[in-house]
Order: C-alpha cells, then sequence, then structure tokens
C-alpha cells in the first residue's frame, strides 16, 4: 500500500498544473488568432491596393448604372418572396402542428424537399423541367408562372423560404410558454384571439433573429438566378466581366453584397434591441 500510494503521489506531482495548461492553450490560441487576423488584413489590404491601382473612371461611368440597376432587381426579387414566402408559410406552418396525420405528412413533406435539395437545383427544376409542359399550363391558365426567368425565379425563391419560414414560425410557437395559452383559455378567449394577440406576438420575438438570418442568406443565395438569365445583380457583373474580363467586377459585386449585409445586420440588431427591450434588466 506505500509502494501504491508513493507512486501515485508521484504520477500527481509529474502532471502539470491545470493553471499551466491554461496559460499555454491561451498563448497557442491567441498566437493562432493574430496569425489569421494578419492574413485577413493583409487579404484585404491587398484587394484595396488593388482596386486603387486598376482604377478606371470609365469602367465605373459605364457599369456603375448597371451594377446599381441589378442591385434593384435583387432587393426586388428578395422583397417578393420574402412576403409572398411568409404568407405561404403560414398554412404550411398550421399544417405541420396539425393532429391529422395527412396534413401534417404532407407539409413535412414539403419543407423535407425545399429544406433537403439544393435552391439551384429547384430552381432548374422549374425553369428547364416544367417550362416544357407549355400546352398543359396554357390550358391551366397558369403558363404566366412559366414563360419567363423572373417569373421562374420569383416562384422557385418563395417555395424555398416558405418552407424555412415554416420551420422557423413552427418553432418560435412551440416555444410560447403553455401557461400563456392557459391563462387566456382561463379568460374565455377565442382561439384567434389567443392566437394573434399572445401566441403570435410573442412567437414572433423568438423568430426575430432567425427571419433576420433568412433575409441574409435569400440576399446572398439570390446570386444563382444570373444562371436563367435574370440580371440581378450577379447577372450584371457576370456580364461586365464577359465583355472586360476584368476580375475587378467580382470584386465590386463582393462589396456591395457585403455592404447590404452589414447595414441588414445593423438595423436588425437595432430593431430587435428595441422589439425585446422590456426583456432587458435595467442596469441603472
Amino acid at each position: 500500500m506505500k509502494i501504491e500510494s508513493t507512486v501515485a503521489a508521484a504520477m500527481i506531482e509529474e502532471r502539470p498544473r491545470p493553471e499551466s495548461i491554461k496559460g499555454a492553450l491561451m498563448n497557442i490560441s491567441r498566437a493562432v488568432g493574430l496569425i489569421l487576423l494578419l492574413g485577413w488584413v493583409v487579404f484585404f489590404t491587398s484587394i484595396i491596393w488593388f482596386l486603387y491601382t486598376s482604377y478606371d473612371p470609365n469602367y465605373i461611368a459605364r457599369y456603375g448604372p448597371k451594377y446599381f440597376h441589378g442591385f434593384w432587381t435583387t432587393l426586388e426579387l428578395v422583397f417578393w418572396s420574402l412576403i409572398l414566402g411568409g404568407l405561404l408559410s403560414l398554412p404550411v406552418a398550421f399544417g405541420r402542428m396539425s393532429s391529422n396525420t395527412l396534413v401534417s405528412r404532407i407539409s413535412f413533406g414539403y419543407i423535407y424537399f425545399f429544406r433537403g435539395t439544393p435552391l439551384l437545383a429547384q430552381l432548374f427544376l422549374l425553369y428547364y423541367g416544367f417550362g416544357q409542359f407549355r400546352p398543359f399550363w396554357q390550358d391551366m391558365g397558369l403558363w404566366w408562372l412559366f414563360r419567363d426567368s423572373w417569373s421562374i425565379a420569383l416562384l422557385s425563391f418563395t417555395l424555398n423560404t416558405a418552407a424555412y419560414q415554416a420551420e422557423i414560425l413552427r418553432g418560435a410557437i412551440m416555444n410560447v410558454p403553455r401557461g400563456q395559452l392557459e391563462g387566456a383559455q382561463s379568460l374565455g378567449l377565442p382561439k384567434l384571439v389567443t392566437f394573434f394577440k399572445i401566441t403570435l406576438p410573442q412567437a414572433l420575438i423568438v423568430a426575430l433573429r432567425p427571419y433576420g438570418n433568412e433575409i441574409i442568406l435569400m440576399v446572398k443565395g439570390s446570386a444563382v438566378v444570373s444562371i436563367i438569365s435574370v440580371f440581378d445583380l450577379m447577372g450584371e457583373t457576370r456580364r461586365a466581366f464577359s465583355q472586360t474580363y476584368d476580375f475587378q467586377a467580382y470584386i465590386y459585386a463582393a462589396i456591395f453584397y457585403l455592404l447590404f449585409v452589414e447595414i441588414m445586420r445593423r438595423l436588425w440588431d437595432i430593431l430587435e434591441h428595441r422589439l425585446t427591450r422590456h426583456l432587458h434588466r435595467d442596469t441603472d
């Protein structure tokens, strides 16, 4: 026993102290972080230097308005797809939460398909697949949905974001404490009044951050519509590059996307803080 205790004590003494391990890890992580930060600084500095040295006023005068036109097209596409997708997400979310097995499975299948397949594949399916059935759609009076690239892009984005928004809304509604619903029932409030006055406001606060992320993802994902000849920001960028073979065309496009995402993130933070100010403790 004495020998075993002596060996155990020696092993414990040979172990490094937790403080030394923590200090070593902090030094390593700090060094790695500084190296990565330096790399990013060098990268962005080189881009700024490249834009400065290759600045061409004629290029800006010729393609600058087209960039703004394409960016406006991107915002218009994303705006309408989010609005229409939000309206479509309501019945899908309710169907997902329905006690009816058939309705719940249909809603689940819709969400599973559009969340589980790439947006580009969905776009091609509508553009190249459904467009081949022109006589059928004309007889149904729905050819206007598939006759041009803009309509197909809007339809594809609407169906895609509706699936994501339905899951966001469903998760937010389920996150509302059940005591709120029981309190409304004890007061004898109708179900519609309970939903629109109690459940939905609280659910939207919970879903505010995921909705902001969905908007940002939609803006960045909208670049795929340039493949089907929609001249959004990326479409105008590709056209400018095909005419000039100047790599800075894509740098300007990246700057447009980056500025919008940053502005959107700041505005969404302000909106979230504004709507949830009653949840923050008074620090004074």
